[in-house]
């Protein structure tokens, strides 16, 4: 479970270009939920996905993780309970790397690195079947350097590579804000996969109204640094691609 208690966070504090981003947020998400951050630019979704993330340090409230208070912790720090994926397909990855070599270091993200990294027989089966089943034909390309791929097939494997190390929680940051509409949906079903297999917690934030309909069984609208509504499974369904539209 993810607890956000009176959060906020301003940007160049006490200057003429003060941008107060987060106005005391609380937010509960339950461990196992679906959910889709939306809003305009500068509402405050992504000031709060790094809230979360440990990317950004709150200026005051508490950010808790399955009841362990996170609030001074650094992301490398949370990373025991998340992985986050983000908007630019290049981030992420390590390009000179091969497909196996960047598992593995997925795969080892949280664990001692020591002074070997092995990709052994049995890891090497296990990443071509997770990577076969994005039909993409790369699970016969593991020796191929990551660079080397298109955008779409990089944010599929990273999608894939989040899930190597068993995490609680998946932060989405406009993944396929970057990539075709193919290949954007590809991703969107690859995580709605990676959640109902693993049971685990995913927020995303979008521009994509579209894919605020159609993913998620929760969808939270901010404005102006808040929560304005809070949308369960039920009452998402009862809306329209239209509503979401309407409420801009």
């Amino acid at each position: 479970m993810i607890k956000i208690e009176q959060v906020t966070k301003k940007f160049n504090a006490g200057t003429a270009n003060e941008v107060v981003a987060l106005k005391g947020v609380n937010l509960q998400i339950n461990a196992g939920e679906y959910v889709v951050l939306i809003g305009t630019n500068g509402s405050g979704k992504s000031t709060l996905l790094n809230t979360i993330a440990g990317a950004e340090f709150v200026d005051s409230g508490k950010v808790s993780i399955d009841s362990t208070d996170v609030t001074k912790l650094p992301d490398y720090k949370r990373s025991r309970w998340l992985a986050r994926v983000m908007q630019n397909p290049l981030a992420g990855t390590a390009p000179d790397l091969s497909i196996l070599d960047n598992f593995r270091l997925a795969a080892l993200r949280t664990k001692s690195k020591g002074l070997k990294i092995g990709t052994d027989a049995a890891f090497k089966s296990e990443v071509k079947e997770r990577i076969a089943h994005l039909g993409m034909g790369l699970e016969n390309k593991l020796e191929q350097n990551m660079g080397t791929l298109s955008g779409g097939q990089r944010q599929a494997l990273t999608i894939v590579m989040s899930a190597m190390d068993d995490p609680k929680i998946i932060l989405l940051d406009e993944p396929t804000a970057a990539l075709d509409p193919q290949s954007a949906e590809t991703v969107m079903q690859l995580v709605e996969q990676i959640r109902a297999e693993f049971g685990v917690t995913v927020i995303l934030v979008t521009h994509n109204m579209r894919h605020a309909h159609k993913f998620g069984n929760r969808l939270v609208l901010m404005h102006k640094g808040n929560v304005q509504k809070d949308l369960n499974a039920a009452q998402k369904a009862a809306l329209s691609v239209n509503d979401i539209f309407d409420w801009f």
